[in-house]
């Protein structure tokens, strides 16, 4: 009698377990999607006793996206550099650059901004707002003077969330699907690299910023499950008496945004040999596509020592100098 109860019990379990497989749901994947949005604020001329100034602000976000619109999961981040040339046109060299993010407590917001919490913390506290939200939604955080509605000043944001929702709203209308789940983890890096170059009588100075961003979803292993990037590219022109020639009217649109239009298969090196070199967006998805199923760390081996990639990376379109592809990526947040 014993045996034939477990025997029962047994095909009882059998039978339960199966129901449990059967119910069992595929985890839904999301969209996924990086959105940048650059602001040049200031393009000074030189004084006697002060330098020429250019400072440009760009505010990046990565965001997941369920079926229902709803934003899932997002990183934010902020390069804001400021460069400078000097009366009789030269251009000037920066030690570093770092992300408001990057800095931490250093950005010192709490010691000389009257502030609770530092930026990084704000932005933390902004992020998880707006999760569960759909675009619609997030839109409406934004109150008076730019600054975050009750919710989001409860929630320890009281900087201005303008810049934060219009990087949210690109990152929103780019997101593709992906085979992210909610169970990945989003990472955003930023890397600026800055290039300059004097004015003399006959041409102007530059002193240029040009800031990567490379957004991962990783999964548990830390392996790269969908990858987005894009660069700014901001130069601050300047003539032989420090005066700026910048037109600060003048929109930015990053090197995706750009398109066809940033005319890279007009005028870039073809590496391959077969006399086709692809647009920098679609050099960049080439980048992308490379990094799914690999480590940070091996994404650091796709560079040679010339910062162009590797020959695998360059097979499949990307011939262009991915060094500040790379870098973004060695400093994810």
């Amino acid at each position: 009698m014993k045996k034939l109860l477990c025997l029962s019990l047994s095909v009882l379990m059998v039978i339960s377990l199966v129901g449990c497989k059967k119910e069992e749901k595929k985890a839904e994947t999301l969209k996924f999607g990086l959105g940048v949005v650059t602001e040049v604020s200031k393009a000074s001329n030189a004084e006697a006793d002060a330098n020429g100034q250019g400072k440009a602000t760009t505010n990046a976000a990565v965001v997941t996206v369920d079926a229902e619109g709803k934003i899932v999961a997002c990183q934010l981040d902020t390069a804001d550099a400021t460069v400078a040339y000097t009366g009789d046109g030269k251009a000037v060299a920066n030690e570093s650059f770092a992300t408001k993010y990057e800095l931490g407590d250093a950005y010192n917001m709490v010691a000389y901004g009257g502030s609770v919490k530092e930026w990084y913390e704000q932005a933390d506290a902004f992020e998880g707002v707006v999760c569960g939200k759909t675009l619609d939604e997030v839109k409406a955080l934004v109150a008076g003077e730019g600054k975050g509605t009750e919710d989001v000043i409860n929630a320890g944001c009281t900087i201005t969330v303008t810049e934060f929702v219009q990087a949210i709203e690109k990152a929103y209308n780019n997101a593709v699907a992906s085979d992210v789940t909610a169970e990945h983890t989003l990472k955003l890096g930023a890397y600026t690299e800055q290039s300059c170059s004097d004015a003399t009588e006959e041409k102007d100075g530059k002193n240029q910023l040009a800031t990567t961003f490379v957004a991962l979803a990783v999964d548990a292993d830390g392996k790269v499950v969908a990858a987005s990037s894009d660069c700014v590219q901001v130069g601050f022109t300047f003539d032989a008496t420090g005066a700026s020639t910048y037109d600060l009217t003048k929109a930015v649109s990053s090197k995706k945004e750009q398109g066809t239009a940033y005319g890279m298969s007009a005028y870039g090196t073809d590496l391959n040999g077969d006399g086709v070199v692809k647009e920098w967006n679609e050099q960049a998805a080439a980048f992308d596509a490379a990094c799914v199923g690999k480590t940070v760390s091996e994404i650091g081996g796709f560079a040679n020592a010339d910062g162009y990639g590797n020959a695998d990376l360059q097979t499949a379109g990307c011939t262009m100098a991915i060094d500040g592809f790379v870098k973004a990526a060695s400093k994810l947040k």
